[in-house]
């Protein structure tokens, strides 16, 4: 029918009447059309008397011819004995476009049909297909899809993206014409050739055969034609860009001081070079002895004279030959001309084209460079051969090099190089010095911004200018977060003082002990008579008699407390920590120490310090004698009811607002231990029961804190935005408070993260000058990242493995140091004996 309509439509065009030809297609394809009704296909996939399904497969066949391209898909159904059933489900049959198209084309258009049907049959069969398979008889096709190397034209890559991403290769299969049903509706049929084809209906018979049965392909189907008019034409070119020495001398130094030099000796070699070229050309130019004797009447005279001029010039390049260049010095002359022919060869590089247009325009009024150029804005002008700055400044009183410098592009590595030279020149200072430096003598196009990244490299800037290693503040802990619990069950502890009081008739020294609330913020001060193992245990256990159970300390590690005197701290490293945590264990308590020097781990504690000293000493200047035990004792008490009545919330604005949240509100309504929450309303405020009263002022405290107190802890005061994590093999330096060229130097061994994937605290061996190697776990915040293992940059190579074998270079030394002591020693003893 299609391809009959398309004839008619195409004759008729242009012509008032149709033809008798086209009258007789279109009356045959009238009578044929009355024997459809013998048309019957079944509606039901699955036969009468057919097993239980096992196996349930779609199978869609594509083919294409030069009239047209149809699909037809099947459904292959198997049952628990092993008979199968093949059903025809749908069809499509198109009618070739107008417009020309090869067969290749036309087989992948018909391929892309059948994924599209594949992939909506799938999705509307109301039954669990087990397997689709794509047969098609155009083996160019199945070349297309399992080739991924050629670049295809735009028509063919795109049906071949869309097959690939509704399919994979496995799913596709070689099937020969004869045996493919959608050739049927590729070439036109009459009806009754067309009611006579089983093959339409049933599929092919190798479907209702075992697997092993079905055609197999064994052809490689990676390999295209080479005259594929599909496969776009790749064409290579490679050109090969002359290397001149100088870039190759580039590529081999890193220094400029060394760079110049070596183009210096070239030069001198090359002068030589010439200088004997030139001795040899004038031997070769002077006339023979025999002619100077008839010519000249004093033929004699004459010929000894060039005999003696002949064997200086001989001995002369002897004597070059026999000099070794060892024994040449470089001159200042040598070094300037190196410097002249590096820039030369550098600015020929880059502005080729507007030293040509200054060479041409010379002496011109309009000698100016393009508007494109980013030297414009200079007024360049050429000056011996090199381009220097024109600018405005050509009066004033200064050098000729200071008032037109030389004109440097910012991506050359001479650029670079001079720039590091002036960087180490004026001792590592900053940007603004090293630029001031640098307009001296030359003018680097964006030289500011290429400054600042050899400043952020560089590793003696790094290790006594850069700042220590800072994270992202990290989430409160659980212990701060927790509601119902009894307070002092979770405590951070610390030390503070020492405070001097009077003991008969000599004065010794107290210390006080602060354990705080990890959740409610509540404070309980006690007082230690020393900084010994004993002592502390002793202060702990007063503490937990006075405030009940209590579950975990958390504190510093001894080294670190703030205002802290030598003795204290000396005494504090002297602590049996084994020994106390031996004897918390046998009453359940735990004990966790914070990284050694990590004061911020114990910001909570630290704060609260701080409070208590200042209301300690408001306290102790108005008294005008030395305090006894008993009176320090009273005023720690007094401090500790001050810091217990502190609001931990905003202050109220009206007089009909809550009271604000203090610890008391908790402390002084429990007694002894608490029994598990309960349901209480505010009619137990009433002391009916007594019990009950106490546990609803607690119940309002956790309340109201949870509403007022711990919103406020949400934001972060500072460390908001994560930085790069400290990685195992970086090289750092430890922050202490001793001079910075004295900090430990080494290597992290081992990071430690948080739930969040933040680094908080390393592992690393270090080594300080007058010590060995050790390892110790130090804080991020008191490191400083010199070297980190991210860093590729060709420059840093060196700087990072001169720094990674520092320790072992310095232990070798040491070795070496023991040695030659020995060994002095031995010879000493032999010369005695």
């Amino acid at each position: 029918m299609g391809l009959s309509s398309r004839s008619f439509w195409k004759d008729s065009e242009g012509v008032e009447a149709i033809t008798s030809s086209t009258i007789r297609i279109w009356n045959q394809w009238l009578s044929e059309v009355k024997d459809l009704d013998q048309l019957r296909i079944r509606r039901c996939y699955k036969p009468s008397g057919f097993g239980q399904v096992v196996s349930c497969q779609l199978h869609i066949f594509a083919d294409a011819s030069d009239v047209g391209y149809g699909v037809a898909a099947y459904l292959r159904l198997c049952d628990e004995s092993g008979r199968i059933s093949c059903s025809l489900v749908t069809g499509k049959a198109r009618v070739a476009p107008l417009k020309k198209m090869t067969i290749p084309r036309m087989e992948l258009t018909a391929a892309t049909i059948a994924v599209r049907l594949g992939k909506v049959l799938t999705q509307e069969l109301d039954c669990d297909i087990h397997g689709t398979y794509y047969w098609t008889d155009s083996m160019t096709v199945l070349r297309y899809l399992a080739n991924e190397s050629c670049r295809f034209q735009t028509f063919v890559a795109n049906r071949i993206a869309i097959i690939r991403d509704a399919s994979c290769l496995q799913q596709w299969k070689y099937v020969n014409t004869k045996f493919n049903p959608a050739d049927c509706a590729t070439r036109g049929q009459s009806v009754k050739r067309f009611l006579q084809c089983s093959m339409w209906f049933e599929g092919p018979g190798f479907l209702s055969q075992p697997e092993t049965e079905w055609p197999q392909q064994d052809a490689d189907l990676t390999k295209l034609p080479d005259n594929d008019a599909e496969v776009k034409k790749t064409v290579l070119m490679t050109a090969e860009t002359p290397i001149s020495p100088v870039d190759r001398l580039l590529e081999h130094y890193s220094d400029w001081t060394r760079l110049k030099r070596a183009v210096a000796w070239i030069l001198v070699v090359m002068k030589r070079l010439q200088d004997r070229v030139a001795a040899s050309e004038r031997l070769k130019q002077e006339p023979a002895q025999q002619e100077l004797e008839q010519q000249e009447p004093n033929a004699l005279h004459r010929s000894q004279k060039l005999e003696s001029e002949q064997s200086r010039v001989k001995q002369t390049l002897s004597s070059g030959d026999r000099e070794s260049l060892n024994h040449t010095r470089l001159t200042t002359e040598n070094l300037e001309a190196a410097e002249r022919v590096l820039v030369y060869h550098v600015q020929q590089k880059h502005w080729k084209d507007e030293i040509k247009l200054l060479n041409e325009t010379e002496g011109k009024p309009s000698s100016v460079v393009k508007k494109s150029s980013s030297l414009r804005k200079l007024d360049p002008k050429l000056v011996d051969g090199l381009l220097r700055v024109g600018g405005r400044i050509g009066r004033a009183d200064l050098d000729f090099e200071s008032r037109h410098q030389v004109l440097m592009p910012r991506d050359s590595p001479v650029s670079r190089l001079i720039l590091q030279h002036i960087h180490k020149s004026v001792g590592h200072l900053g940007k603004n010095s090293i630029l001031a430096e640098l307009r001296r003598h030359y003018w680097i196009i964006g030289a500011p911004s290429i400054i600042k990244g050899i400043v952020s490299r560089c590793v003696t800037c790094r290790r006594y200018q850069a700042p220590a290693e800072q994270q992202k503040m990290a989430s409160l802990p659980r212990e701060r977060l927790a509601l119902n619990e009894p307070p002092f069950s979770k405590v951070g502890m610390d030390y503070f003082g020492p405070f001097e009081v009077k003991r008969g008739r000599s004065m010794v020294k107290r210390y006080g002990v602060i354990f705080t609330c990890l959740t409610s913020r509540a404070v309980h001060l006690e007082l230690a008579h020393s900084l010994d193992t004993d002592s502390c245990i002793n202060a702990i256990r007063r503490f937990s008699a006075r405030r009940g159970s209590l579950k975990s300390i958390l504190s510093d590690n001894g080294t670190n407390l703030v205002g802290a005197e030598r003795e204290m701290r000396e005494q504090m490293r002297t602590w049996n920590q084994q020994k106390i945590h031996d004897n918390l264990l046998q009453k359940g308590i735990s004990w966790q120490f914070n990284p050694p020097a990590g004061s911020h781990f114990g910001g909570i504690w630290e704060r609260l310090i701080r409070s208590v000293r200042k209301i300690l000493y408001s306290l102790m200047r108005e008294q005008h004698v030395h305090l006894s035990d008993e009176a320090l004792q009273t005023l720690l008490c007094e401090v500790e009811a001050v810091m217990n009545g502190r609001p931990l919330t905003e202050c109220p604005n009206s007089p009909n607002d809550l009271d604000v949240l203090t610890p008391n509100h908790l402390l002084l309504q429990r007694s002894g231990e608490s029994l598990p929450p309960g349901l209480f309303d505010k009619h137990d405020k009433y002391p009916v029961k007594q019990w009950r009263q106490v546990q609803y002022f607690a119940d309002l405290f956790w309340n109201r804190w949870s509403k007022e107190y711990l919103p406020m802890l949400q934001e972060r005061q500072k460390w908001t935005h994560p930085k790069r994590n400290v990685t195992v093999g970086d090289i750092v330096l430890v922050v202490d408070s001793s001079p910075r060229n004295s900090w430990a130097l080494g290597r992290v061994l081992e990071v430690v993260k948080d739930k969040n994937g933040f680094v908080r605290s390393v592992k690393g061996m270090f080594r300080i000058i007058t010590d060995d190697d050790k390892q110790y776990t130090v804080p991020k915040n008191l490191l400083l990242d010199t070297i980190n293992t991210e860093q590729s940059d060709l420059e840093q190579h060196l700087p990072v493995a001169l720094t990674a074998t520092y320790l072992e270079v310095t232990h070798l030394m040491e070795n070496l140091r023991q040695i030659q002591q020995q060994m002095t020693l031995l010879n000493f003893t032999g010369i005695a004996a």
